[in-house]
């Protein structure tokens, strides 16, 4: 009987692999976090940097991401709000929604299976 019930929980996905699979996110060691096949610090590390006061150049700090996420989402509503988007860094009303939901979904990976809990 106890084999049985071991055998029913190892049969079960890490939730860990289940979140990442589900939001196409994916860690590689030398290139960092990618999502939907974009990998984020080729891609928007410059847009994380101008949004984040030039605390954050990289994806790769998850907790210094999670903790910074604020001060970036403020930020990009007031660009969004205003209409004066950053040209030189391509930002339009909807590559910034974009990127506001790829912090959040870094966010929630990082509160769910990192983050210490208490």
């Amino acid at each position: 009987m106890f084999d049985k019930v071991r055998q029913l929980f190892k049969s079960k996905e890490d939730p860990r692999l289940v979140f990442m699979r589900e939001h196409q996110l994916e860690w590689d060691e030398a290139r960092g976090y990618s999502v939907g096949g974009l990998v984020l610090n080729e891609s928007l590390s410059e847009r994380l940097e101008y949004f984040s006061n030039r605390r954050l150049k990289k994806f790769d700090d998850l907790k210094d991401l999670y903790f910074a996420a604020m001060l970036i989402n403020e930020k990009i509503d007031l660009e969004i709000a205003t209409g004066r988007y950053v040209a030189r860094l391509g930002n339009s009303q909807e590559n910034l929604h974009e990127f506001k939901g790829i912090i959040a979904l870094l966010g929630e990976y990082y509160r769910q299976f990192i983050r210490e809990k208490r």
